[in-house]
């Protein structure tokens, strides 16, 4: 039985983790190297991060299953069976949080097709998500974490899915990037709207992550928390990238990430990790803040 408490985490705030893909490079994963394939090929790479990241305060952990989605690896010209690494990325999330009250969420992200556009088969892409989800649930996941969808319709698909083929609680999470708050996603869809209709189709947690970065992450955090009483997600990117001798480098320092993140929390923000180039350095400073707000 699942060990998630939508009222725990509406009435507390809980730190949760950082980035994957980026993090895993930084530690030496290759750069052709698809970031959930190190679950399998190089699993103490992910053991690292994942236990770094509960040595930092995080109390979530997600699992590096972002793209173990059939529909998305075969854009990539990916066409391994991802299960294998949708089991051991759960393994190895369990194998760190041993011993500790860690909640385990099985990450799950979009297709990379547009539904609104009749971008590639709606049944193929029902069928990637429910095994993605399926998968996941087999592995032992405390709940599901849909994150870093642009298209809202998408979201309300696979929260359909996942509901239906595990029954598990969902976190539902889209990408704000748009507009000129940064409140939209890639689509346009504004985040009041978003969260409203994640309310009413039963995700257990609504949020928003990666995006513009925790700079502009405020604007859409007001907005969702007008729009549903539900536990709120925030885990911003650390904003653009820039490219140094031809790496992607993000140079958003622990105190820089950390002095945004006190207006998240006051505009009503319960659940708090980073995406894209936040590491558990940030997270550490990220517990340190959150622990001395609750002295």
């Amino acid at each position: 039985m699942t060990r998630f408490d939508a009222n725990r985490l509406r009435e507390t705030l809980t730190v949760a983790d950082g980035a994957w893909a980026t993090l895993l490079r930084q530690r030496g994963l290759p750069a052709r190297t698809l970031a959930e394939a190190a679950n399998v090929r190089q699993p103490e790479l992910v053991l690292e991060l994942a236990t770094a990241y509960l040595a930092a305060g995080a109390r979530i952990l997600s699992t590096n299953t972002f793209a173990c989605n059939r529909v998305a690896l075969t854009q990539r010209g990916v066409h391994e069976d991802p299960e294998r690494w949708n089991r051991r990325g759960v393994e190895l999330a369990r194998e760190a949080a041993t011993g500790t009250d860690t909640l385990i969420v099985g990450t799950m992200g979009p297709s990379g097709r547009m539904l609104r556009v009749r971008d590639g088969d709606r049944g193929a892409i029902v069928e990637a998500f429910r095994r993605h989800a399926l998968e996941l649930a087999a592995g032992g996941v405390d709940a599901l974490l849909l994150e870093t969808f642009s298209e809202l319709e998408e979201l309300l698909l696979a929260l359909k899915v996942a509901k239906e083929a595990t029954g598990l609680p969902v976190i539902a999470s889209l990408s704000f990037d748009s507009g000129p708050q940064r409140t939209a996603t890639l689509m346009g869809e504004t985040a009041d709207a978003c969260g409203a209709a994640l309310d009413e189709a039963g995700a257990d947690v609504v949020g928003c992550n990666c995006g513009a970065g925790v700079a502009h992450a405020l604007p859409s955090v007001v907005a969702l928390r007008a729009a549903t009483s539900r536990p709120l997600w925030v885990k911003p990117s650390a904003g653009p990238p820039e490219l140094d001798d031809g790496r992607l480098v993000y140079t958003l320092t622990p105190d820089e990430f950390v002095h945004h993140v006190p207006a998240l929390i006051d505009a009503g923000a319960n659940i708090i990790g980073g995406c894209c180039g936040i590491g558990p350095e940030h997270i550490r400073k990220l517990s340190a803040m959150v622990e001395r707000r609750h002295r």
